[in-house]
């Protein structure tokens, strides 16, 4: 018998609704807005659809399941943490993050001059380099919930593999 790299692909997506009074948090950095995302933790939405990724390529279920928000310990909790944790998580079934590529969707704030600061901030949580994170911002030109401004949501594929398995 030989060793063979197990690699897999996970798809992860989420959707968070935008009210007054709360911070903007994407993709681990905090960003001026009228308005931030409304969750059980601090709802970065980027962050989660990422999460769900790893999870889903792992065959580990979804952030819910590990991190559910009935939770005390979740309650506002820095998505970064639950990242953290979430890549701990794979680690442990002997999995390591390959690459991700991300899509957020949202009519307002811009985030293309935030892509910078959200990969350096996602690397050094994940433990990769910033080239193995994509991250690309599109709007639904004002169709549905994303176009009229009540939310925002975003998409995820993560790559991760194992040698050995």
């Amino acid at each position: 018998m030989f060793d063979i790299m197990d690699i897999r692909v996970g798809f992860g997506y989420d959707v968070h609704r935008l009210v007054a009074g709360r911070d903007l948090w994407l993709g681990g950095v905090k960003i001026e807005h009228t308005e931030g995302l409304l969750g059980h933790s601090d709802a970065d939405v980027l962050i989660h659809a990422i999460c769900d990724a790893l999870l889903g390529a792992a065959n580990m279920r979804d952030i819910g399941y590990h991190f559910p928000d009935t939770s005390a310990d979740t309650l506002n909790v820095d998505s970064k943490i639950l990242l953290r944790k979430t890549v701990g998580l794979i680690a442990g079934k002997g999995y390591s993050v390959g690459n991700i590529d991300a899509t957020v969707c949202a009519e307002r704030p811009k985030i293309n001059p935030h892509v910078p600061a959200m990969k350096a901030c996602l690397a050094a949580v994940i433990g990769i380099d910033e080239d193995r994170i994509s991250i690309k911002a599109t709007t639904t030109e004002r169709l549905g919930f994303t176009g009229r401004e009540e939310g925002m949501s975003a998409y995820a594929v993560a790559l991760i593999s194992s040698a050995g398995k």
